[in-house]
């Protein structure tokens, strides 16, 4: 299996979005903080299984590790939302994550 793309992941956030316009609000900068304030609460629930179950129960319990892959799958879809806010580009992420990698490679 190929590994899935932000354009992919994209895509499938904008599906959604357009699903559940009338309930959801659809993506706008306006709406960024909500994505953000959702998201958070999504790492948290992360945190949360991390703290009670330990990384051991994650690598080594598949129900557990299943459980955690998708809150993390939670954050992503957030995370995804925030980029289309701002219509932030996979490839403007791209662009900042290389240079982003390269400043913190030779920061110390």
């Amino acid at each position: 299996m190929a590994d899935m793309t932000f354009t992919e992941m994209q895509e499938m956030q904008r599906v959604l979005q357009e699903k559940y316009l009338e309930k959801w609000g659809g993506l706008s900068p306006e709406k960024a903080i909500e994505k953000l304030l959702w998201l958070h609460g999504e790492l948290g629930e992360v945190g949360d299984i991390l703290k009670k179950k330990g990384s051991r129960a994650i690598m080594e319990e598949p129900q557990i590790r299943e459980h955690f892959v998708e809150e993390l799958c939670d954050v992503l879809m957030y995370y995804n939302d925030v980029l289309l806010c701002f219509q932030i580009t996979p490839e403007e992420l791209e662009n900042s994550y290389r240079k982003k990698f390269q400043t913190n490679m030779s920061r110390w």
